[in-house]
């Protein structure tokens, strides 16, 4: 999942001070979505307010209806943050405290942090270093040194589903659930099959940097279960389902409607707006190619290595990242240059000292710690420019040239 953090000047900014003259290159900008549909986001707020009603409002039945069929599920359901969404999934369908839930070294925290929150114990397996995402070759390794695993819970990392097919026959022979941790793919698709609906259930987030995005906080969990729905609306309300009548300690964690008028409004572009990020990764592959600094990878040595996306994957570039050897120093050149970027992320999962008592030593999962070295996200977002595309590639090829 994308870092829940405060974004920064240095990743939200105009690229063009208003004389003409061109300075950097954010990492996003926030203020050209908003002069696209600043007038639609604006009538949908306000009808909020007119109706007053701010807490699972009518706005809300009607994004989840419609993210519903976006995404190819019989049942959608609001909520307050991606974290939330993750705890959600895995307690409707089943998981307990004391169970085991397998899933990826190389993830935001939350993926690991969800996982302990309901008393359960994460296992970890290493990725793919084509993808990010995790290996099922690894996840099967991992299966058999804890053959006991209730669910296994990949992540779309970047905007690319993980490997589905080989991590379908993985869970088969293990008789687990999978759930996604979609919080990155929105509009992503393996096999033809949207995000959201392969597992028994998962997980989204719309926190503002992602593909569809609130103004805030919220999430969403997807699921063909009507029994698991039932049970995730219940959860996110105290466990109730009748006012007041409490048939289990569930959380508070309702979508506000105000977050669903925005996202209602933005559902209508994403389709357009992820296919301009795609177009910007083809276009970003073209320039560095040409370039000559491209190396055919996993591992970059002296130049760098693109994203690569599985034949069978739609990926939706929620972000465009390469591989660097030198990827500190390149992103200081970067940073002094003005071009925004961003390290997604540091530290695998079982570096971080919050999980420390996993008990996983250094080298345990060499790809992800390989990764957390090398990887660098590039400015990616729909209304990024040509131009400033091109000074991104040009200040890369100087920088290893």
């Amino acid at each position: 999942m994308t870092p829940v953090h405060n974004v920064t000047t240095s990743e939200v900014s105009s690229a063009d001070p208003g004389d003409g003259a061109p300075t950097g290159v954010p990492l996003l900008d926030f203020a050209r979505e908003y002069a696209q549909i600043g007038p639609e986001l604006l009538s949908a707020v306000e009808a909020v307010f007119r109706s007053q009603r701010f807490v699972l409002g009518p706005e809300v039945a009607s994004f989840e209806e419609a993210a519903a069929r976006h995404c190819g599920v019989a049942e959608a359901i609001g909520c307050a943050s991606g974290t939330d969404a993750l705890w959600l999934a895995m307690a409707a369908v089943g998981v307990q405290p004391g169970d085991r839930v397998l899933t990826t070294a190389f993830s935001f925290f939350a993926t690991a942090s969800a996982i302990l929150r309901l008393g359960a114990t994460p296992v970890l397996a290493d990725i793919d270093p084509r993808t990010s995402n995790i290996d099922p070759k690894a996840t099967g390794a991992a299966l058999e040194k804890h053959p006991v695993i209730r669910a296994i819970l990949p992540v779309h990392l970047y905007g690319q589903c993980a490997d589905w097919t080989a991590l379908s026959g993985v869970a088969g022979r293990c008789n687990c659930l999978l759930i996604e941790d979609a919080a990155q793919a929105f509009g992503a698709r393996w096999d033809g099959t949207p995000a959201g609906a392969l597992g028994a259930a998962a997980a989204f987030s719309f926190y503002p940097t992602k593909n569809l995005s609130a103004a805030g906080e919220a999430g969403m969990v997807t699921t063909a279960s009507a029994a698991i729905a039932r049970r995730v609306r219940s959860l996110r309300a105290h466990g109730m389902e009748v006012r007041y009548y409490h048939e289990e300690i569930g959380w508070n964690s309702r979508l506000d409607t105000l977050q669903a008028a925005v996202l209602l409004v933005k559902l209508r572009h994403v389709d357009e707006w992820n296919q301009r990020r795609r177009a910007l990764a083809a276009r970003y592959g073209e320039l560095f190619t040409a370039t000559g600094v491209v190396e055919p990878g996993p591992y970059p040595h002296h130049g760098l290595v693109l994203p690569w996306a599985d034949p069978r994957a739609h990926h939706v570039y929620h972000q465009y990242v390469i591989r660097v050897a030198r990827r500190d120093e390149l992103r200081t050149r970067l940073t002094q240059r003005g071009i925004g970027s961003e390290i997604y992320y540091p530290l695998a999962l079982h570096q971080q000292k919050a999980l420390a008592s996993l008990g996983y030593r250094a080298g345990a999962f060499p790809e992800s710690e390989r990764a957390a070295r090398e990887v660098l996200a590039l400015p990616i977002f729909p209304q990024l420019r040509d131009d400033e595309q091109e000074r991104v590639v040009t200040a890369i090829r100087d920088f290893l040239s």
